[in-house]
């Protein structure tokens, strides 16, 4: 079984500095990124992958500053943060 990997991607519009891609199918919704992110800028989101998880949305995007915590704290690498 070949492994289709979904970007959704998240521009920082407002500060025009950070782009966060999130990859749906891997996120298991642990919350681990929620926990860390100092802005609170992560949420859980109501959409569901299609392994039953509901996957994370930036939830304040005038505020996520592109640290890449979130990117560090996941432990499926499901998310991608590019500057």
């Amino acid at each position: 079984m070949v492994e289709t990997t979904v970007f959704c991607e998240i521009k920082n519009v407002a500060a025009g500095m950070a782009t966060i891609k999130l990859r749906r199918e891997r996120c298991k919704g642990c919350g681990l990124c929620i926990a860390v992110c100092p802005k609170g800028a992560i949420a859980l989101g109501t959409r569901i992958n299609r392994n039953g998880y509901p996957t994370v949305i930036l939830s304040d995007k005038g505020s996520c500053t592109g640290c890449a915590i979130c990117a560090e704290m996941c432990p499926d690498v499901a998310i991608l943060v590019y500057k």
